[in-house]
């Protein structure tokens, strides 16, 4: 008689909180935090109460000397651990859920949206396995017979952080090369870098990774770690400047006075140029031609890159319509 009493009394007690619990939240909900309590207790409602019931009824139950008494404490045991699962599970979902709900969905930040789908529900499935398998252990620890095979199981799931542990060293060398390519004043967001002999802009500095968009619009993704352990250009660290330059072959007969003065002109008429520094400079001879380079400064990479461009065409046209004497030939020596 004293043991139904209890249970209604508990069943009773489950029913008025969930009421209020839920006149609680809608209230609440109504402010800032709809977004994240509604969803909360729509998932989490059951599981909740499941584990509020059974934990009541554990604790408000009289152990007694009895088999069946100690049987039902010991079914009640195992109904609230996986109900804690349960509700564990749920609520990890519910995270996930509020995650992908919080990030913009339009078009310029589903990229955003893809990347935290890939990072944030391999960490919840994983995590919900761990919580899986403690509760296994948990129920099978409860087993006199099966003790040490619960221990086993709980020992397993030490085992898989283990195994997560050890797969994460590559992740967590990026993350203190990350630091250290942060406090190392040797790039910043927005330096021009030449990387494998492509250039591009830094776009993002991360722990583990470091974001460049080439010249051609495309995003090289390298991992943090290459930039402490390999060489790279950076040309503009200590200030936004670029320097541009150019090499065009021509014949040992060229005027380089006549192309000094061509390339002058086409140096001051382009927008592109910053009014800082250019120069024609013979830089190398073949026994076929000479290299003639061009350099000329732009205020950043993207305007060097077109003024490099500009400053090509206009001096092979040059050559081309002007002096095509001037061209790269092979000659050779006929002796009869």
């Amino acid at each position: 008689m004293r043991t139904a009493l209890i249970v209604v009394a508990v069943l009773a007690t489950a029913v008025v909180v969930d009421l209020v619990s839920g006149m609680v939240v809608r209230r609440v909900a109504r402010g800032r935090y709809k977004w994240l309590l509604e969803p909360l207790r729509q998932a989490c409602r059951r599981p909740a109460a499941a584990v509020l019931l059974v934990g009541a009824l554990y604790y408000a139950l009289p152990p007694g000397s009895a088999d069946w008494q100690r049987y039902l404490r010991h079914a009640i045991q195992l109904v609230l651990i996986a109900a804690s699962a349960w509700l564990a599970i749920r609520t990890l979902n519910v995270a996930e859920s509020v995650s992908f709900s919080k990030l913009p969905s339009d078009l310029v930040t589903s990229r955003r949206i893809r990347r935290a789908r890939t990072q944030i529900r391999p960490v919840r499935r994983l995590t919900a396995a761990v919580v899986t398998i403690v509760a296994i252990g948990l129920i099978l620890i409860t087993f006199r017979p099966l003790r040490l095979f619960g221990v086993s199981v709980l020992t397993s799931a030490g085992v898989v952080g283990a195994v997560i542990g050890l797969s994460a060293r590559t992740a967590l060398g990026n993350a203190f090369a990350g630091i250290q390519v942060a406090f190392a004043d040797g790039m910043h967001v927005g330096d021009v870098l030449v990387v494998d002999g492509e250039w591009g802009r830094v776009e993002e500095v991360k722990l583990t990774n470091v974001v460049i968009r080439l010249w051609d619009e495309r995003m090289l993704i390298l991992p943090t770690t290459y930039f402490t352990e390999r060489p790279f250009q950076n040309w503009t660290r200590d200030e936004s400047r670029v320097i541009g330059k150019i090499q065009i072959h021509v014949d040992h007969t060229a005027n380089l006075d006549d192309l000094r003065r061509e390339a002058r002109r086409l140096v001051e008429s382009s927008p592109l140029w910053d009014r800082d520094r250019w120069v024609l400079q013979m830089v190398d001879a073949t026994p076929q031609a000479v290299v003639i380079q061009v350099q000329a400064s732009a205020a950043d990479g993207a305007s060097a890159w077109d003024l490099r461009c500009d400053l090509r065409e206009g001096l092979v046209r040059y050559l081309r319509d002007q002096h095509p004497q001037w061209l790269p030939r092979t000659r050779s020596q006929y002796q009869p």
